[in-house]
């Protein structure tokens, strides 16, 4: 089981995989802001567990599992950013996602896949939902 913090290690690698050959632990550090040596105890946490292939002042490679698993990480941020713009929340997006992604469940993350795809495929609601958002809002003022 990841922890919050591990979760974050592992889908800063996922995406830095996206875009570079190789991932170094100095990657890791500059993006997070972490001491490098916290850093290298994570990764030996994510090797151990079998998400990342590692050795001291080697290049990190995913595993299988740590595709799969960063994979999920990137798209659940994904989901929970555009969950909140879909509900017009007045707020940094990115942040917020990153606070509340570590303590929804499965379930309720898949719950709000749903609400998302459903907006998606049915526009009128989407449109409807923030037309009385904004009716609120002008009556406020």
């Amino acid at each position: 089981m990841l922890t919050p913090s591990l979760e974050d290690y592992l889908e800063e690698i996922y995406r830095f995989s996206l875009s570079l050959d190789t991932v170094r632990v100095t990657d890791i550090s500059n993006r997070l802001n972490v001491a490098l040596p916290s850093v290298t105890k994570a990764l030996y946490k994510l090797r151990d567990e079998s998400y990342i292939k590692y050795e001291r002042y080697g290049v990190i490679m995913l595993t299988d599992k740590g595709k799969e698993i960063g994979y999920y990480l990137v798209a659940r941020n994904q989901l929970l950013q555009e969950f909140l713009a879909l509900i017009c929340s007045k707020c940094d997006f990115a942040a917020e996602a990153e606070a509340m992604e570590h303590y929804l469940s499965t379930a309720t993350i898949d719950a709000i896949k749903n609400m998302v795809d459903f907006m998606k495929v049915n526009p009128f609601w989407q449109q409807a939902f923030h037309d009385f958002i904004e009716s609120k809002a002008s009556r406020k003022s």
